[in-house]
């Protein structure tokens, strides 16, 4: 089966969030739903040694959507099939028709993906853009990026050119779902379950 995935090079990106803005204004999304969201993840601390005042902080961002997962745990605690995992190329996509709007997706995703559209009261994601696919563009977030910090492809491609790097913090453990994700990681960028930094955003993600 063909499985469409995402990369990430967060060394590149800056946080500017241009792709978060272009996939809302790509689906014609209101203020609630982030198909898209970057994260800023910064941590640290200052320490006098004699009297010299030294320094560890940091601070990197990751644009993360869904993940389109090879074991994607919002399709398995669906109750209606609405959310579902498309034969043809992987991506996990939500019929609004028949969603019921029961949140069940929502808490059982770690990354966050599916998220609640107050107005249809029923749940939105990331769907790969699958239209623009078909069309053979890349989706929207990847050819706004001023930065080129994303790229979309078949994953095989993309592990061939990027590796396989799929998980750093704040995303969680990828032994849980399996992202169809590759991750350039920052150079100051942190293992999965890292506690010594924290999301520095969370009321934009």
């Amino acid at each position: 089966m063909k499985q469409y995935g995402f990369y990430v090079d967060s060394s590149k990106c800056t946080g500017c969030k241009t792709c978060q803005i272009s996939c809302k204004d790509e689906k014609d999304l209101q203020l609630g739903p982030k198909l898209r969201r970057v994260y800023e993840f910064g941590g640290g601390t200052w320490s006098k040694q004699e009297n010299l005042w030294t320094q560890n902080v940091f601070n990197y961002y990751l644009s993360i959507a869904c993940n389109h997962c090879s074991k994607p745990t919002c399709v398995e605690g669906c109750p209606t099939g609405a959310m579902h995992k498309r034969a043809e190329d992987g991506l996990v996509v939500v019929n609004q028709d028949i969603c019921v709007g029961c949140r069940y997706c929502e808490m059982r995703c770690p990354y966050g993906a599916p998220q609640f559209d107050e107005s249809k009261k029923v749940m939105a994601k990331c769907d790969g853009c699958y239209e623009r696919v078909g069309q053979g563009l890349k989706p929207v977030c990847v050819e706004s990026c001023p930065q080129r910090a994303l790229d979309f492809d078949e994953i095989g491609v993309l592990h061939e050119k990027y590796g396989y790097q799929n998980g750093v913090a704040p995303l969680p453990d990828p032994s849980l779902t399996s992202p169809n994700l590759v991750i350039k990681a920052h150079r100051d960028a942190k293992p999965c379950g890292d506690t010594s930094g924290h999301i520095q955003n969370p009321a934009e993600v």
